[in-house]
């Protein structure tokens, strides 16, 4: 079997799986469940001054009969004393030292209150420590979480701060409510960051009840914005690691969070860049033993793979990830219909006939029966028709042979510069 353990920036756990800083990791009987279910590692439920956390708190968005496709939540930070967090922390430590726990914090904008808190945490033993500057809802009304998050000059001062007294590891945790993530991540660079986890929630209303018009969750009739993960949000999360990898300015080992289910979605996470990866919705929705098929479907997939360690993905995607302008504009695929196979349910015929390029024909056969069949010439290669399928196997895209050699639109550009020496590109040059 391969090796599942991984080391982040320092911070070394017997498997990529960790729990992120949130209701399942509210305390030491909680974490310490988790580590024998088989998690490698856990990020506390957030640290600072205790807060009075609201009733109701929670909602989700159900979607076409899946439970929770996307989660929603206005719970705060820890409701708890930090003393007695400290104690069940050392506790949970101390009974499971080969596994990571990791103290997530946040304070106020302050050196002093930075200092101060990072010199108890570190005091008790935790592996390393996450700046928590993404929540959305809240702490921020306070100058905290994404309030931070949303500024460099304080996400990299903070950082800064910690990084003046921490011993072990830090973590600077980003928030995905801003218009470029890697100006945060670069940032907390500068701050001397060990290392980066995203995504935090994104901001949201999960709904409005109909009958009595109150938003979802609320609490006596009031609602407010709350933040948003679950499986939805995996597409969001997905790109904004990629391109936290992807960028030379950032450099730091990565931890994947956001809409993460399965061992299938944490590969996808390690192979655009993230070293491991923090799990909370689907803990939340299945309970902790989903981490046994987690592990048994990742060592499966690396022995299928012929891969000894799960660190030999991290990043293996990320050259593959770029910037439009340099896709192949000559690059063809083309959709083919196995009639074998089709049910005729035309699903495919009224999506491309309706909003697509209208390139699908009915028929009808010798014996009389209707099939449907692509006008490849016709086809622009969207992928819609096989999106709405829904017999797998039934629409592949085929890789055509491209009529021309590669050229992208960076390259096109650059040619139709060359051929108009000292003049503008016209509208009519550039299409």
């Amino acid at each position: 079997m391969a090796d599942l353990s991984i080391n982040l920036a320092g911070i070394v756990s017997p498997n990529p799986f960790w729990l992120a800083s949130a209701p399942p990791t509210n305390t030491g009987y909680q974490v310490q469940r988790a580590f024998e279910a088989g998690w490698g590692g856990a990020v506390w439920k957030t640290l600072g001054d205790p807060i009075i956390n609201t009733s109701s708190r929670f909602a989700a968005v159900h979607f076409n009969g899946q439970r929770v496709a996307g989660f929603n939540n206005i719970e705060l930070i820890t409701d708890r004393p930090l003393e007695i967090n400290l104690k069940e922390i050392y506790e949970t430590k101390k009974r499971f030292p080969h596994h990571a726990v990791i103290a997530s914090l946040m304070v106020e904008p302050s050196r002093e209150k930075w200092h101060e808190i990072v010199k108890k945490v570190e005091a008790i033993g935790v592996d390393g420590l996450e700046l928590n500057f993404g929540c959305p809802h809240g702490m921020a009304e306070r100058g905290m979480g994404a309030a931070s998050g949303q500024q460099p000059d304080l996400v990299e001062a903070q950082t800064m701060w910690v990084k003046e007294v921490a011993t072990t590891p830090v973590i600077v945790k980003l928030t995905p409510n801003i218009t470029d993530i890697t100006s945060t991540a670069k940032a907390a660079v500068r701050g001397g960051a060990d290392a980066i986890s995203l995504i935090n929630t994104i901001n949201s209303l999960a709904g409005v009840d109909l009958d009595s018009w109150n938003t979802i969750p609320h609490v006596g009739g009031k609602g407010a914005h709350g933040g948003y993960c679950g499986p939805a949000v995996k597409p969001i999360a997905l790109n904004m690691v990629a391109e936290c990898a992807r960028n030379v300015n950032v450099g730091v080992p990565i931890s994947g969070i956001g809409g993460i289910s399965n061992w299938s979605d944490a590969v996808e996470f390690m192979l655009m860049g993230a070293t491991g990866v923090q799990i909370c919705t689907a803990a939340m929705h299945h309970g902790f033993r989903i981490v046994e098929d987690m592990i048994d479907g990742l060592n499966n997939y690396l022995d299928a793979k012929g891969i000894a360690s799960v660190s030999e993905l991290v990043g293996k995607s990320v050259s593959r990830y770029s910037d439009w302008g340099n896709l192949d504009l000559n690059y063809a695929v083309v959709a083919r219909i196995d009639t074998e196979t089709c049910i005729n349910c035309n699903k495919c015929h009224i999506a491309c006939e309706d909003t697509s390029h209208q390139c699908i024909d009915m028929l009808t056969a010798d014996d009389g029966n209707k099939y449907l069949q692509v006008r490849e010439e016709d086809c622009v290669g969207c992928n819609l028709c096989s999106i709405v399928c829904p017999v797998d196997g039934a629409i592949s895209m085929i890789e055509v042979p491209a009529a021309e050699a590669p050229m992208t639109w960076n390259e096109r550009q650059k040619a139709i510069a060359g051929l108009s020496p000292g003049k503008g590109i016209t509208k009519k040059e550039a299409i």
